[in-house]
């Protein structure tokens, strides 16, 4: 395990923790963009940075590169992803052993959906693992490494069922994961009640909130394609009241994910975890508002 602290110390401390995540790169010009993005990013000191891990086998070879290349080149505190969704147990194994070895110490274990999206039926590999239980105990076994998980403010659009999500949570915290980050979310109380049900259950798991500014109105369309649910009313009005004006798009997008995100922290919220999409704009300007307001 790493000397420095991990993110499951740093969330267990009073500090607000604040993290970014990036998707691999589909061309070598993506590839530019994504580190001039973390260029821009890093003075903001994020106190860990991942890179989503895709369903199938060249996303997943990007991202094991990008992230053993984050890791070796630079000072920021790595997370590899890891989904077991159209992969062996074998598989699953040589990613673990190859983040051991580019020195990362951290893994967010998650199912991850099938390449059609999040409501095409889950199918388990016929030699791979069936859920995320099992690669969080994967995982453990394998190396020395502080585990992360995912977690569902709306329900899981497969089974629509919170309690459940809220009960699969706590069954990946008592198989050794040590944190969790939500997927997107629109409405405080969603996350708000997250908590609540996993508190209820004996569970204190710290649960970072996952933020994704919508900037283009193109994305507003997308994000029920990616999420399986549909964007809040209130949040898609705001957003086609000014979707002539792209300039005004970004403006809303971003004001909408700092209400959000102070919303969040002042209900408890341990850290922020910022979906960047690749890009550094919206979320320095996030960023540097919530600081600003919680200073």
């Amino acid at each position: 395990m790493s000397p420095d602290p991990t993110v499951a110390d740093l969330l267990r401390a009073d500090a607000t923790t604040y993290s970014f995540e990036f998707f691999p790169p589909k061309s070598p010009e993506d590839a530019e963009k994504l580190w001039q993005t973390l260029d821009t990013l890093q003075p903001l000191a994020p106190d860990f940075v991942s890179v989503t891990y895709g369903a199938n086998g060249s996303n997943r070879d990007r991202t094991l590169a990008i992230t053993e290349r984050m890791a070796r080149e630079s000072s920021l505190r790595t997370v590899g992803h890891l989904t077991c969704a159209s992969q062996s147990r074998a598989d699953l194994v040589a990613a673990i052993e190859d983040y051991k070895a580019a020195g990362v110490h951290h893994v967010l274990a998650i199912r991850g959906d099938m390449p059609g999206g999040p409501t095409e039926p889950w199918v388990r590999h016929a030699e791979g693992l069936a859920n995320a239980t099992e690669l969080v105990r994967l995982v453990k076994q394998t190396g020395d490494f502080c585990v992360g998980v995912g977690a569902f403010p709306d329900p899981h659009p497969q089974a629509k069922d919170a309690a459940l999500d809220a009960r699969l949570l706590v069954e990946k915290a008592e198989a050794g994961a040590e944190f969790a980050i939500t997927q997107l979310f629109f409405r405080p109380e969603s996350y708000l009640s997250l908590v609540q049900r996993v508190r209820d259950l004996g569970c204190d798991i710290p649960i970072v909130a996952g933020i994704m500014p919508i900037t283009q109105i193109s994305q507003v369309q997308r994000f029920a394609e990616f999420s399986g649910a549909a964007l809040p009313d209130d949040v898609v009005s705001r957003l086609m009241a000014v979707a002539d004006d792209p300039k005004a798009v970004r403006q809303v997008g971003v004001q909408i994910a700092t209400e959000l995100s102070l919303a969040v922290l002042d209900g408890g919220a341990p850290g922020l975890h910022f979906y960047t999409q690749n890009r550094s704009l919206a979320t320095r300007a996030i960023l540097q508002r919530v600081r600003a307001a919680r200073a």
